[in-house]
């Protein structure tokens, strides 16, 4: 099959290909502005004869990892026509953005999967979780004090402060997008309202974002970076007790609440959300903020699907990391007689801090020495790994 990168003739075939597959219409008014949209994405298209029969976005961001970044590919609208379908052309196309990421120095790629088992098979694997809480009317009751003050925003009215917080609480977690100001006024407010809340010293400590609509408050991200601003948002959202009949809140798996709550019992949910894959596993060891405790430990990786990942690294040392990559054409006779074993899935899960390397060798993801996965466990920060964001 031929994979072509498409162009801007392509775009508005591009466009249909979406509306069809994910079942939505672009309004006539917006079109111009959605066809702009896409010069900004690396699009892969393949067809059959002139029309366009499968195709894959990538978008080039830029991820978090605690006070460093990495950059991102994400990988969005992936789809195909039905009659084009069960012919390998998804399965080309992911094979393909592997190689453009690499080229273009992505270190890692996201997605939101509409199956998690289809892209483990390319190498991705779940990087974050979401939480949702219900909350029904009689169970808003302030708590606490606080000296503070709210504000509201709305998209026309953004405030720096937002962004301001947003960051500081993306440095304390892995996976976390990079949003500039362009990212905020197109991919995140919509019709929503921004709730900061500012302490005794009017600096921003928190923010809410949020809809109301049908007596139910919808809470899209709850971002405190103290307790004082975790109960002045709680305390905003209970003064809507006589709007609303209940609230839903999606949040982070490490944040709290509703732990503080004087009855925390309340309707909870935690799923998988985004999927990440290390692309540049090198440059990703290599960059990675591992703990010096003067221990060495050899990491045997493969990855089927990106072989230039595949080949040991050596951790710690004078030289902090240093590849050896499998030359071509070149196998190993017998297992090696020292170092961990593992493939890019457990990797990735394991740089960003989604799961332990003890709990990977508990599942036979991680296989080697047992002592050894204790020195690894020592060298990996405690990353707290969250995404918020989607495409």
């Amino acid at each position: 099959m031929e994979i072509k990168v498409l162009s801007e003739k392509d775009f508005m075939q591009s466009m249909k290909l979406s509306m069809y597959a994910f079942q939505y219409q672009v309004p006539e008014k917006d079109i111009p502005k959605r066809l702009e949209k896409l010069k900004q994405h690396r699009l892969l298209g393949i067809f059959e004869g002139e029309e366009l029969a499968s195709k894959l976005h990538i978008l080039s961001l830029r991820i978090k990892l605690g006070k460093m970044d990495w950059k991102m590919g994400g990988i969005a609208g992936v789809a195909t026509y039905p009659e084009h379908r069960r012919k390998g052309y998804v399965n080309g196309l992911m094979k393909k953005s592997l190689e453009v990421m690499y080229e273009e120095n992505h270190i890692v790629s996201f997605l939101h999967p509409f199956d998690i088992h289809f892209y483990r098979r390319f190498g991705w694997e779940i990087i974050s979780d979401f939480r949702t809480i219900q909350i029904g009317k009689n169970d808003l009751k302030p708590i606490g004090d606080y000296t503070g003050k709210i504000k509201r925003y709305q998209q026309e009215s953004h405030s720096p402060d937002i962004e301001l917080v947003y960051d500081q609480y993306a440095a304390r977690h892995s996976a976390m997008l990079e949003r500039d100001l362009s990212w905020w006024q197109n991919s995140i407010y919509g019709s929503q309202t921004a709730a900061v809340y500012y302490n005794s010293q009017n600096e921003p400590t928190g923010y809410l974002l949020y809809d109301i609509s049908d007596q139910v408050m919808k809470v899209e991200e709850y971002v405190p970076l103290d307790h004082e601003a975790r109960l002045g948002l709680w305390n905003f959202i209970c003064q809507h007790d006589s709007m609303v009949d209940r609230v839903e809140m999606r949040l982070s798996v490490h944040e709290p609440f509703p732990y503080f709550l004087s009855i925390p019992k309340l309707k909870t949910e935690v799923y998988p959300y985004f999927m990440g894959r290390i692309v540049n596993a090198k440059k990703a060891i290599e960059s990675y903020p591992f703990h010096d405790d003067g221990n060495k430990v050899f990491l045997h990786l493969e990855d089927s699907m990106a072989t230039w990942n595949n080949g040991t690294f050596l951790i710690g040392g004078e030289e902090g990391v240093t590849f050896y990559p499998v030359k071509a054409g070149s196998s190993c006779v017998k297992p090696p007689q020292r170092g961990l074993q593992l493939n890019v899935k457990a990797l990735t899960a394991l740089l960003f801090g989604y799961k332990r390397p003890l709990e990977l060798y508990d599942m036979d993801m991680i296989r080697g020495n047992f002592e050894e996965v204790e020195d690894l466990e020592k060298k990996i920060p405690l990353f707290k790994p969250f995404f918020y964001d989607f495409f």
